[in-house]
């Protein structure tokens, strides 16, 4: 782009935007799309810098999301209202800067632009906006900023509002950007919590607490051998993710995984199913079948429940560890089978074995190596890192926007015993997903099992007043927390006057000093890496 231009040069704006289009064209990764946005914007517009800054509304800052040139400082970060983006974050208007040096809200943190480029370059920066689906409000995301040579003022307003278009269509990526931020800090809050360095995630595992550390640590020791496994916990404990964990991190992860809940068929089919039968073996074989310690072969077999077998099938199950061959029912023809056992049960095996419903033998070749999985109420510290996760999956599924969960019911989540663990768990948030309306969780959309005296509003011990003011003083916490503990911000929020949301205040005692306290501990940390 020229410096003598009056206007923009059209046939390189279409361009541009097209290229724009393109990188945010769906199946593209988030965040590399975004980076080559960037330097698309910047390589066919003459600009020196282009990037974006994302509101993180876990810390209440501004931080330096994205920029295709690398910052001196990683980690940049403004709170409302300071510097050139936090006012243009602030008042939701886009600002020019003629010339960087004779701005003095100009901070030049994160770039750390030498003296000379400050002297000779323009600053732009433009909010990114979104509309709220519910509410239909403007909410500002962040801002996307430009470095670009001193132009004329003509000029430069020209380039403002080609800005303004680019931020438009990319609100939707920045709102992902959004989230993605807002999970990343969750989880690095459950560390803290947890007091662990780490938290331990993968496909479908997440595992926070030391017990379930040990598990893990456990699966990784044995998982390279051919040992047998007994895992034992109660029933939804994930012994049957934990069984998956071992089998993919084995040798043998390129060969099947066959699974067999013992409980759930018959006894007398269940050994047509383990060894398979020939046609005509019994009423109904009309054909041949494989059974799954064939259709096992060379890679893992998973017997969930195994303290429901009969004594026959046990019996069964024993000569084909030890032999390592099976016979097919109606068949006096052995074959061969290669399988490494993996066993799951609930039930007290040792009391099995006293009343003779168990065999001896059996038991001691699955328990080769036991695993016991803690049930979920002796492992709290799980619980919240599990709701995020199943949060962030149930919300892809049905393709909800729910940003957060609301202090009471993160109480009531963390309170309650789970006697049906992390499967009771699981459900319990997708049900909160489904009924959810808005953009929180609240604890009226948690199931009637959770809704005790100690954490619902809705028990039927309290008076219609007090559930009613239990509910005013959740919405209340949930606004002032937003707000950062600003009360005219939170009256905002909930759309009524100052006076209504001081009145409530004092009435509940609630004091907004202590939701001030974390914004200015995150401005505090912010000042020394700012941009």
């Amino acid at each position: 782009m020229e410096n003598t231009l009056s206007s923009l040069n059209s046939q390189v704006v279409m361009g541009t935007l097209k290229r724009v289009l393109a990188e945010i064209g769906p199946g593209n990764a988030l965040q590399p799309s975004m980076k080559s946005l960037l330097r698309v914007l910047a390589e066919n517009m003459g600009y020196k810098r282009a990037f974006l800054a994302i509101f993180d509304q876990e810390t209440g800052t501004l931080k330096i999301g994205l920029t295709h040139t690398q910052p001196k400082i990683s980690q940049a970060t403004y709170t409302p209202g300071q510097g050139v983006i936090g006012q243009v974050f602030e008042s939701g208007s886009s600002l020019v800067v003629p010339r960087m040096k004779d701005h003095p809200e100009f901070l030049n943190r994160a770039f750390g632009r030498p003296p000379e480029e400050l002297s000779s370059l323009a600053f732009i920066c433009v909010p990114v906006t979104n509309v709220t689906p519910d509410t239909r409000e403007i909410e500002v995301l962040g801002t996307l900023s430009v470095d670009l040579p001193a132009l004329p003022r003509d000029i430069l307003e020209e380039h403002r509002q080609f800005l303004e278009v680019v931020a438009g269509l990319i609100a939707k990526q920045a709102a992902l950007l959004q989230e993605e931020m807002a999970l990343q800090q969750r989880q690095i809050s459950a560390q803290a919590l947890s007091g662990e360095e780490t938290t331990f995630m993968m496909p479908n595992i997440v595992v926070s607490s030391k017990s379930m550390r040990v598990v893990l640590q456990q699966i990784s020791q044995v998982a390279n051998s051919r040992a047998t496994v007994l895992l034992r916990g109660e029933s939804g404990t994930g012994k049957e993710l934990l069984a998956e964990a071992i089998h993919a991190a084995s040798p043998r992860a390129q060969a099947p995984l066959v699974k067999l809940n013992c409980a759930a068929l018959p006894s007398e089919l269940i050994e047509s199913e383990l060894f398979g039968h020939e046609k005509g073996a019994f009423t109904g074989a009309v054909a041949q079948k494989k059974g799954m310690f064939e259709q096992a072969n060379k890679g893992t077999l998973f017997l969930d429940e195994i303290g429901e077998l009969s004594l026959e099938a046990q019996a069964k199950v024993l000569r084909a560890i030890q032999e390592k061959e099976i016979q097919r029912l109606g068949s006096e023809q052995t074959i061969n089978v290669d399988v490494r056992l993996v066993t799951a049960t609930h039930r007290p095996l040792e009391e099995l074995l006293r009343d003779g419903r168990f065999r001896e033998d059996l038991y001691y070749r699955i328990n080769v190596f036991p695993i016991f999985i803690p049930p979920l109420r002796e492992r709290r510290e799980d619980i919240l890192p599990l709701v995020e996760h199943f949060l962030d999956l149930f919300c892809k599924e049905y393709q909800k926007t729910i940003r957060r969960i609301s202090t009471p019911a993160i109480d009531m989540l963390t309170q309650y015993h789970w006697p049906g663990n992390v499967r009771e768990l699981r459900n319990c948030m997708e049900r909160a997903t489904l009924i959810c309306d808005e953009e929180v969780i609240r604890s009226y959309h948690l199931p009637p099992s959770l809704q005790t005296s100690e954490s619902s509003a809705t028990d039927m011990d309290l008076s219609f007043g007090e559930a009613v003011a239990k509910f005013e003083q959740e919405i209340l916490v949930d606004a002032l927390k937003k707000a950062k503990g600003n009360m005219l911000q939170a009256a905002r929020d909930l759309r009524v006057s100052y006076r209504i949301v001081n009145y409530k205040v004092k009435k509940y005692r609630i004091d907004p000093r202590k939701f001030v306290t974390v914004r200015r501990r995150a401005s505090g940390k912010s000042a020394a890496t700012g941009t």
